[in-house]
């Protein structure tokens, strides 16, 4: 089978590299001529564990190549995946589709036979409606369920396990009433049906929302144990262990308990945001998600609260040490990532502030401005008054705490993902402050 995925960022990517690896001839697509560049020159424009690898074995096997030439590659595909962005719109929160209706229109003009296109973005509730009716718009002649059809395939893809999470995923979302296209997609994904991968077959619809609902569903489990953790701290207890209390209860589970400086990244943001806008427009609004926005959004100013507060009620002067940048380990995403707000907070208050990450340096520093970039942890903290731990990096979980102490101001960890337990600290003369769990002063 050949399938064209259009867009070579992070889902179409990823996407693409792993069709090729079952064996199926995939051209990958995107109008970015220095990315496909760079592709064809065997490196890879994200930071994803485990990619580079594979699409240097496919692309070898000549099962995945690259263009920026939209139309051979849709004229002869089985299926055409439609991959690119859908980036909050700037000023209201809508998901900005013009992209995806850019593409669509585009691929309009190619199609032959009985196409299939497939939506990977993630889009809003109707939106493949609206792409069928673009596509008769341009080309009346063609029928939809005759001609083509438009099937949404949402991914479920987390950055640093995006791998992994295509080949043995928790769930195959597939919405249509189709069936030439639900057998096309079977043959797709034919390894793993082989696998016993649970696959639901859903109407267009409730395909698109359930993409939404997940991560919606997930950022209200990351916004809600951040508020327990307020909770322990004011009344003395752990949030770790009341984190493990509640997931070994099987109804609720233990993932995305974990405390810290809230969600951010390029999927948690934008689907809740536009999830809401959804739901408004639709005349259903779904007040928990408002409310999980709203929270994160102030969460970024509590860690900041926190650390001035840490520092004795003022960091004007100080020196700020900060370990992690991405919005979590294991990519080099900063999309709307806490570090972003924390720092710009702290630089507010008047601290100066040092900076590492082992790979998110060069994306931060197109957003962020006065800050002293390191080279390593240690790199950052000569005279710092405090080091805040943001983003839980492994190389950060066993940090040398005696050279720390010698080169801070004062011995001062602020730890906003708990990757230390307090048992460890007790003894090591360093003042030890983390989220939701009782204080260590030394």
């Amino acid at each position: 089978m050949r399938i064209a995925m259009i867009g070579a960022g992070y889902v179409g990517l990823v996407s693409a590299a792993c069709f090729s690896e079952f064996g199926i001839d995939v051209v990958c697509v995107d109008k970015d001529h220095q990315k496909i560049k760079l592709l064809h020159s065997g490196n890879i424009p994200i930071h994803e564990p485990g990619l580079e690898n594979l699409v240097q074995a496919n692309t070898d096997s000549g099962r995945l190549t690259f263009t920026t030439d939209l139309g051979p590659a849709v004229t002869d595909a089985d299926a055409v995946f439609i991959a690119v962005g859908t980036p909050s719109r700037r000023g209201d929160g809508y998901a900005d589709l013009s992209y995806v209706y850019a593409v669509a229109e585009e691929i309009s003009g190619c199609l032959s036979g009985h196409a299939l296109i497939v939506l990977k973005s993630t889009v809003p509730v109707g939106t493949g409606d609206e792409i069928e009716r673009r596509i008769m718009a341009a080309r009346p002649e063609l029928k939809s369920g005759k001609h083509f059809d438009v099937v949404s395939n949402p991914e479920f893809l987390r950055e640093g396990s995006a791998i992994e999470d295509f080949m043995r995923p928790d769930r195959i979302i597939v919405g249509s009433h189709s069936e030439y296209a639900r057998d096309v997609l079977k043959k797709l994904y034919r390894p793993l049906f082989l696998r016993d991968t649970p696959v639901l077959f859903t109407d267009r619809r409730t395909a698109e929302l359930t993409k939404y609902a997940s991560n919606a569903f997930l950022a209200t489990k990351i916004t809600f144990i951040n508020e327990i953790a307020n909770l322990c701290e004011a009344v003395g207890a752990d949030v770790q262990d009341v984190a493990r209390g509640m997931g070994l209860d099987r109804r609720i589970g233990l993932k995305y308990l974990h405390a810290g400086p809230g969600y951010g990244g390029s999927c948690f943001p934008k689907d809740a945001a536009a999830l809401a806008r959804t739901s408004e427009d639709f005349g259903s609004p779904v007040q928990i998600v408002n409310s999980v926005i709203a929270i994160n959004t102030a969460r970024r100013m509590e860690m900041v609260d926190k650390v001035v507060a840490a520092c004795g009620g003022t960091v004007d002067g100080s020196k700020i040490a900060i370990l992690g940048l991405t919005f979590k380990p294991n990519t080099d995403d900063i999309r709307d990532a806490p570090s972003l707000d924390i720092i710009s907070g702290l630089q507010a208050a008047g601290a100066s502030v040092s900076a590492y990450d082992p790979v998110g340096m060069v994306a931060a520093q197109e957003c962020l401005s006065d800050v002293a970039w390191g080279s390593s942890a240690y790199d950052i903290l000569e005279g710092a008054q405090a080091l805040v731990i943001i983003t839980e990096w492994n190389e950060f979980r066993a940090l040398d705490l005696s050279r720390i102490k010698s080169l801070m101001a004062e011995p001062l960890i602020l730890d906003l993902r708990n990757i230390y337990r307090l048992e460890d600290m007790s003894n090591e003369g360093i003042r030890y402050i983390s989220v939701g769990r009782p204080q260590i002063e030394q």
